[in-house]
């Protein structure tokens, strides 16, 4: 039986009661904000999509460090399983933002030139979000804060990303408290400090890999690391490709070495341990 235009119209007054009044899409977006923040400084075509390409790596940074909080805020406490998921979103994340280097490099070299200048000394290894990723992996590296002391709370935030237990620390403690041996002196180390590499971290990892019934949340959890160590080198080398295809060997714009400085970030690994005991399996 069809319903009368009197039912339809009195179903659809009851349905507006329920959803909240004065909140359209655009607003609940803050979409004029959002679609303003596009500034390019030249008039070239191109500039608009390599502005746009940034941007949004930067957003889904934000969203990556939301995530990476969470699931530290889980691993500390205890909580290993539901903090899978948080880690595997991030994996996600990493992967669209890796793809959108392709749409980067539809911009040719000579199309890039023509704005190049107006750059400046901007450069992404300038991103803050990005050093804050790194550092809460467990890449510490203080030389980057000079870039934002003009800026106080990215400042502020780094600080605090520096000083606090990195998300290796926190998988390291939880595999101490679950009774895997791991060498006193890593629990108590500087956590301020980039973490290097140690016999017995890899041993207590090898015994979590050799009995992953015994140890299955810890393994998930070793797991899940890697993907995100695995993301981000996949990230890094695409960056490299998609660098050298467009400006080749040239100095970057920020004073780096270009494509060599980002080569030698190929070396880096956030987790070292759950990459060498492979070998030894």
């Amino acid at each position: 039986m069809t319903k009368s235009s009197d039912q339809i119209r009195s179903q659809s007054i009851e349905n507006a009661r329920h959803e909240p009044q004065g909140i359209t899409y655009a607003g609940y977006l803050a979409l004029d904000e959002l679609l303003s923040a596009q500034k390019p400084r030249s008039d070239e075509h191109d500039e608009m999509l390599f502005v746009i390409i940034h941007q949004t790596k930067e957003l889904w940074l934000k969203q990556i460090l939301h995530e990476v909080a969470l699931a530290q805020s889980l691993i500390r406490a205890g909580n290993l399983v539901p903090a899978y998921k948080s880690l595997a979103r991030v994996s996600r994340i990493q992967s669209v933002m890796t793809q959108s280097w392709d749409i980067l490099a539809t911009m040719t070299p000579a199309d890039y030139l023509r704005f190049r200048g107006d750059l400046g000394s901007s450069s992404g290894f300038q991103s803050d979000q990005f050093r804050r990723l790194e550092t809460m992996l467990g890449l510490k590296d203080p030389r980057f804060l000079r870039f934002h002391a003009e800026r106080p709370e990215a400042h502020a935030a780094l600080v605090a990303a520096l000083e606090a237990p990195s998300l290796y620390d926190d998988a390291l403690r939880q595999l101490a408290l679950a009774g895997v041996s791991v060498p006193q002196e890593v629990l108590e180390r500087d956590v301020s400090q980039t973490y290097e590499p140690h016999p017995g971290v890899e041993a207590a990892w090898l015994e979590v890999y050799r009995n992953t019934e015994k140890w299955w949340p810890l393994y998930q959890l070793a797991e899940k690391l890697v993907d995100l160590d695995d993301a981000l080198l996949t990230w890094r080398h695409k960056h490299v490709v998609t660098v050298e295809r467009i400006i080749g060997r040239r100095q970057g714009t920020g004073g780096t070495d270009g494509v060599g400085y980002l080569v030698e970030t190929l070396k880096r690994r956030c987790f070292p341990e759950l990459w060498s005991l492979r070998t030894k399996l």
